[in-house]
């Protein structure tokens, strides 16, 4: 099925007039729908391993349908504006690709064909600049990436020649990037709308070793119950990722706010109008009133000098307290906060009597802070074993598999106790 459209339902305008064939409008009605980029399509949103429950949340929370579920991808319905929004708003994925094509291939014969077959003109100017960014294969019998490339891009060339008159292309326009994954010999093709990955938001120019991605910080922080009356802490915070994904969300500042994307480009395709409302929603649901008790501790200052900067350039600067301070000085007579953490694990600490000893110490903190919920992410796989030497909390209430690019890590999740109804919020450290 190639770019398959979803019924669109417009508030004085006929329910079933979306046509396949883009420019060959039956209606004035679905002429003016096309017209301010209302047609629906399906789009892809790839994410780590072990993410999908909560990135499809979050799609789901932007109004949008999710038509298909599958490991490492969440895919949904939407016009263009959900491209704008979703480049936006959404946290925990690495990029929107609009789908425009799937079937099987099981020769390269096969492939070419079906691609050739794609109406690329609906979709790539003549002067657009088109290439496969990325092909991966699994489970497939075409499985070279290279060789995957040079078809898709031939045959692409060959449909265009025909539609354009045409036997060279300057590409000399806007850029069309292409991501092909091919899964048991079904060919999925996207284009990319986004370009850098959505985890670069653009602030943070300073990074300590081993950092957590962006959108994997605000996973973990989704995945809790952590609400902003509450208090949060990281005491491993490096350079800041954490704390600052967590300001961004309490505020309801949109990730996307301060970057670019390759579809806000596409004039074809993406009206401009259609980003300047995207912007426009997302300045709106800013909350700068909100009272924030979000903090941040390292056993470097210089580490600490670089979390400070990146939390000014995301403009949260004034909602976190970072501070000098190791974990095994960690007291609190306050209650029912949250500790959401990227302790160290893997190379960050070579000795694995050094490893199981700060993994000891954190089972002490949490035993003599038994109201506090702890939210750790590690790859250490003695994580439960050391806490629980170290504490009273044997076993994780909740342990998830996340995938932190191709290392196997576990979101380990220990529940304190729940507050009273009437109490226990908003307490500050």
């Amino acid at each position: 099925m190639y770019g398959r459209k979803i019924l669109t339902v417009a508030v004085g305008l006929p329910y079933n007039i979306v046509s396949s064939n883009k420019g060959n409008y039956k209606t004035k009605a679905e002429k003016q729908i096309k017209e301010v980029g209302m047609e629906r399509y399906e789009l892809i949103a790839p994410c780590h391993f072990g993410m999908e429950a909560v990135l499809k949340r979050e799609i789901a929370d932007l109004g949008y349908e999710i038509t298909n579920v599958d490991n490492g991808k969440v895919t949904f319905a939407g016009d263009m504006a959900a491209v704008a929004r979703g480049n936006l708003f959404l946290r925990t994925t690495e990029r929107i690709l609009l789908k425009v094509a799937a079937f099987r291939a099981e020769s390269f014969d096969e492939l070419f064909e079906q691609v050739r077959a794609v109406p690329w003109e609906d979709y790539i100017p003549k002067n657009g600049k088109f290439w496969v960014a990325k092909a991966n294969s699994v489970s497939s019998r075409l499985f070279s990436p290279s060789d995957i490339q040079r078809i898709v891009k031939k045959a692409m060339v060959e449909r265009l020649k025909q539609t354009y008159h045409t036997d060279w292309f300057e590409e000399s326009g806007e850029s069309y990037p292409l991501r092909i994954s091919i899964v048991k010999d079904i060919v999925t093709i996207g284009i990319d709308t986004t370009g850098e990955s959505l985890h670069k938001r653009g602030y943070r120019k300073y990074t300590a070793p081993a950092p957590v991605t962006e959108t994997l910080a605000a996973a973990m922080i989704l995945l809790s119950p952590w609400k902003a009356d509450r208090v949060l802490v990281d005491p491993f915070c490096g350079s800041g990722t954490i704390p600052i994904e967590a300001a961004m969300i309490a505020l309801d500042m949109a990730p996307g706010m301060e970057r670019e994307f390759t579809a806000g480009k596409w004039a074809n395709l993406v009206p401009g109008k259609i980003w300047q409302e995207a912007v426009q929603e997302a300045k709106d649901r800013i909350r700068r009133d909100r009272e924030l008790n979000i903090q941040g501790y390292d056993i470097s200052d210089e580490v600490l000098r670089m979390a400070r900067s990146n939390a000014a350039l995301a403009g949260v600067s004034d909602y976190i307290h970072f501070q000098q301070r190791d974990v095994r000085d960690f007291s609190t007579p306050k209650k029912y906060g949250f500790v959401i953490s990227n302790p160290p694990y893997g190379e960050r600490l070579s000795a694995k009597e050094e490893m199981f000893g700060l993994y000891k110490t954190l089972g002490s903190v949490m035993g003599a802070n038994d109201t506090w919920s702890f939210f750790l992410l590690s790859g250490y796989e003695d994580a439960q074993k050391a806490i629980a030497a170290g504490g009273t909390r044997a076993k994780a209430t909740k342990n998830r598999k996340i995938y932190n690019g191709m290392m196997k890590t576990y979101l380990y999740q220990y529940m304190g106790a729940k507050p009273p109804k009437n109490g226990g919020k908003g307490e500050k450290l």
